[in-house]
């Protein structure tokens, strides 16, 4: 297990490198000065110049230049916004949190209403049922996040008036943060209106949870279906119904652990569209996270905001892609096995 650890280690070490390659040549390709695409400083004056030079070798070979752009982003030093003027570092560390409490939501929403959906479908009997359960999850795989966000936003913000639309806390609740999670921070509040605060960033979270989770539940429903149909075939499931074990025990002790391990493994792979379809409900709820403070920088050709959201959201990707398949290897008998008979 140890030399399989060590080549993920290597496998996320190599692709953040040719990540940090790919940044370095598209910097280069910016229609800016690059010392201004790098540090994001408008009119250096000459000292400035001079240490910038310096930090990233402008006056040395392409390969120079790369390991001084490297050494600089590895340290933290992600320049400064040319928007705001402040590091990015710090931008990116204020917004972080904000995208990881909407996707911690959202990602539980899709696997509480995902899995229990997906056996149903698959054990169920009436074909109705069935058919209704798939055809929900088709529509919802098949409906752009754009239209079902700007809808959901129309119908219970607009007309009906029963959810906020915009942002993550009424401006009225002054929260100090703590965790930088708004629905941890307004219970550890010692605020007389923190309940009141809570609920609000409570009714904030639920369109935009919602419009996000509809991608992974569809997903999730149909691969627990596929996945209980196939273990309600095998041997062990049978011998177990032999012996007079009812069925919503056989699939709670038996079929269901292990039909979630190829769920498990489906999550890692949908790390990416599940990213992007992030920041567009961030946009579109005005969702104060890296996907709304990244197309900013983009309107606003905030070269190093640009960069830095692209590094933050690629190598969150990476890691967490490579800790859902160490995580998938060690649950799974098969792949410990493989793994042991590789060594």
């Amino acid at each position: 297990m140890a030399r399989y650890l060590l080549r993920r280690l290597n496998l996320f070490l190599a692709t953040s490198f040719v990540l940090f390659i790919v940044l370095f040549i598209v910097t280069s390709h910016f229609p800016v000065e690059k010392s201004f695409a790098l540090t994001g400083l408008h009119s250096p004056n000459a000292q400035q110049i001079e240490q910038i030079e310096k930090n990233y070798s402008l006056n040395d070979g392409q390969f120079s230049q790369f390991f001084s752009y490297l050494q600089q982003r590895l340290s933290g030093d992600l320049g400064i916004s040319a928007t705001s003027q402040r590091p990015v570092i710090e931008e990116l560390a204020s917004v972080l949190p904000a995208s990881f409490e909407l996707a911690a939501v959202s990602a539980m929403l899709a696997l509480t209403l995902g899995i229990p959906l997906g056996v149903l479908a698959s054990l169920s009997r009436h074909k109705i049922t069935q058919h209704t359960i798939m055809a929900i999850t088709l529509t919802g795989y098949s409906i752009p996040v754009f239209w079902l966000g700007l809808t959901l936003s129309l119908w219970f913000g607009v007309q009906l008036g029963w959810l906020p639309i915009s942002g993550q806390l009424n401006l009225l609740y002054e929260i100090e943060p703590v965790t930088g999670f708004v629905l941890i921070d307004t219970l550890l509040s010692d605020s007389p209106y923190s309940t009141s605060a809570f609920i609000d960033a409570l009714l904030h979270i639920i369109l935009p949870a919602i419009t996000l989770a509809v991608l992974p539940f569809t997903v999730v429903v149909r691969i627990t279906r596929a996945a209980i149909i196939t273990i309600m075939d095998q041997t062990y499931i049978k011998a177990a119904e032999a012996r007079g074990l009812h069925t919503s025990r056989v699939v709670l002790r038996h079929a269901l652990p292990n039909a979630l391990i190829p769920v498990l493994k489906n999550l890692g792979l949908m790390l990416g569209p599940f990213a992007s379809y992030a920041m567009v409900v961030e946009v579109i709820f005005a969702w104060p996270g890296v996907g709304a403070w990244l197309v900013s920088g983009i309107y606003q050709r905030d070269y190093t905001v640009i960069q830095g959201g692209v590094l933050a959201v690629a190598l969150i990707i990476i890691f967490i892609s490579i800790m859902i398949e160490v995580l998938y290897t060690a649950i799974n008998p098969l792949s410990r096995k493989e793994l042991y008979a590789s060594n």
